[in-house]
């Protein structure tokens, strides 16, 4: 199982979107970012990942997982753009913010500190564990 990051804007969609959506889950569509777009080719059904609330919150707020592999985006005609289905599993007992992420030196090396911009972006198991950690809930 590989583990992975998600990044959405909650005014457009976010963790309470997401989770009323149930087990169908929904497209993570509208990536127009090749690296981010290669990650979701990488996705296999069962990884999981962190639901990430950017803007003003800028935290984790949840646990997901793939629910569907790379298929062409609904949201557009351009055969370039894929995306992967996920649906949420559940919500971390307690946000863990990106102040709280890049102060700690256990994830100095998380993509999410080195490149802040990337809209999905993996996680490696280490971090996984931190972070579920942090966030209150089981690995």
């Amino acid at each position: 199982m590989a583990y992975w990051l998600f990044k959405s804007e909650p005014s457009t969609w976010g963790w309470n979107d997401q989770m009323a959506k149930g087990e169908v889950g929904e497209e993570w569509d509208g990536v127009r970012n090749y690296q981010a777009r290669n990650f979701m080719r990488e996705m296999k059904l069962g990884d999981r990942g962190f639901f990430y609330h950017s803007q003003k919150e800028r935290a984790i707020v949840g646990l997901v997982e793939v629910c569907a592999e790379a298929h062409p985006d609904s949201t557009t005609d351009d055969p370039r753009w894929e995306c992967v289905n996920i649906k949420a599993l559940r919500p971390v007992e307690t946000p863990v913010t990106l102040d709280r992420i890049k102060s700690d030196p256990r994830l100095q090396d998380m993509v999410l500190v080195k490149n802040s911009r990337l809209s999905v972006q993996p996680v490696t198991g280490a971090e996984w564990a931190v972070i579920c950690g942090l966030g209150g809930v089981a690995p």
